[in-house]
């Protein structure tokens, strides 16, 4: 077969969707050599490292219209690329697809990882939800498959779109290998002492908006300040939320115990840019504490269990899916049940090996052979 992707960001996505997009398409060249793989892409950027393989190659705009206009030419023209280069199976990989994709000769895939644009309306602009809303229910009503991040995700499209449940699939990612290793002590020694990290520390791991609920974390470490004060380290930034935070913690005496990363010189780096530190950041916390709401998939969790780090969850929607037993939950926005997890981390050792043996245990199900065989039995089916 001859399968072409939307690799808009595989190319210019540093994380999230760059991510998925990035290990999916290597995972698949990997497993499946005997398939070409061909990248449609607005520009091509040193963030997919595509050469070492010889059944991947990449499609960019070709005439000069399209060259000064990449979003349109992502948007539709691509259209007439994809039909020209014979691609038997088209996948948008994030969320929608060109239109006019059924006049391509090939067939369509869809991956949804989400529609928080629907359950939490508010926390997106008007313009936005009418703009993701019509180009994702576009897709779901010409794709030949849809891809679902989760059963969660399966579900919502079922409910708020009426799409027919033997339509969606259910493909579960996974993370970067390189949380996949264990560093050894004077690896994690320098990136303690290049991000000046305690000596312990629990970890948040999200952008800072209302949905990621770091709220409640710091509301978590009020009730912990004279029992067990442990400072928290974030992964994430934000905008208004993060002014909110920093305006808790200072009315609560409490700014001096979080720190976030992002504000540090040594974020601007590219081992952190890339998430290549990351590892040795989450492999020297107690726990990840994992407030959100609601996620389409969570890979903080697979992150936190393939390093080895005991995982605090709220039980809401996918959350449950990623983790299964392997994780002490609260429901969101119950602080006090967070903070006695919190405790029981920071005195039980015994509790910490034990999640971080079952932790390793449910990761291995989250394999980029698995997701890549999972999305190829879809390809097939379609085929």
């Amino acid at each position: 077969m001859k399968i072409g992707f939307d690799a808009k960001r595989a190319f210019q996505n540093s994380t999230g969707l760059g991510n998925y997009s990035r290990s999916l398409i290597a995972g698949l060249a990997a497993q499946f050599p005997e398939h070409q793989y061909t990248l449609f892409a607005p520009k091509q950027t040193g963030l997919f490292n595509t050469t070492t393989f010889t059944n991947i190659d990449i499609v960019l705009p070709q005439t000069k219209f399209d060259r000064s206009f990449p979003a349109l030419w992502r948007r539709s023209r691509v259209v007439k690329d994809i039909s020209r280069n014979g691609i038997d199976i088209f996948h948008g990989l994030s969320n929608e697809l060109p239109a006019g994709i059924e006049k391509s000769g090939a067939k369509s895939v869809i991956t949804v990882h989400d529609l928080i644009f629907e359950k939490y309306p508010e926390t997106y602009h008007f313009e936005q939800r009418y703009t993701h809303r019509w180009k994702m229910k576009q897709a779901c009503e010409v794709a030949d498959a849809i891809i679902a991040a989760s059963s969660q995700t399966k579900q919502d499209l079922i409910g708020y779109y009426k799409i027919p449940a033997d339509k969606i699939f259910v493909c579960y990612q996974n993370c970067s290998p390189l949380f996949e290793r264990q560093w050894d002590e004077e690896e994690k020694n320098r990136i303690k002492k290049k991000y000046q990290l305690p000596d312990q520390f629990f970890l948040f791991v999200s952008s800072v908006t209302k949905r990621k609920k770091l709220i409640d974390a710091c509301k978590a470490l009020t009730l912990l300040k004279n029992t067990s004060p442990i400072p928290l380290v974030v992964i994430g930034d934000g905008k208004k939320e993060k002014e909110e935070v920093k305006k808790y913690l200072i009315e609560n005496k409490l700014d001096h115990q979080v720190i976030f990363l992002n504000e540090l010189l040594q974020a601007k780096e590219a081992g952190f840019t890339s998430s290549a530190d990351f590892p040795g950041i989450y492999q020297q916390a107690l726990a990840l504490v994992y407030p959100s709401v609601f996620e389409g998939f969570g890979i903080p969790l697979l992150e936190a269990m393939w390093s080895g780090l005991p995982v605090i969850s709220s039980n809401s929607s996918c959350l449950p899916e990623v983790t299964g037993d392997a994780a002490l939950y609260f429901s969101p926005g119950d602080v006090e049940t967070l903070a006695a997890h919190m405790l029981r981390i920071s005195k039980d050792t015994e509790l910490i090996n034990s999640l971080k043996v079952d932790g390793l245990k449910r990761a291995v199900l989250f394999t980029s052979k698995k997701h890549a065989e999972s999305v190829m039995k879809v390809y097939q089916q379609i085929s």
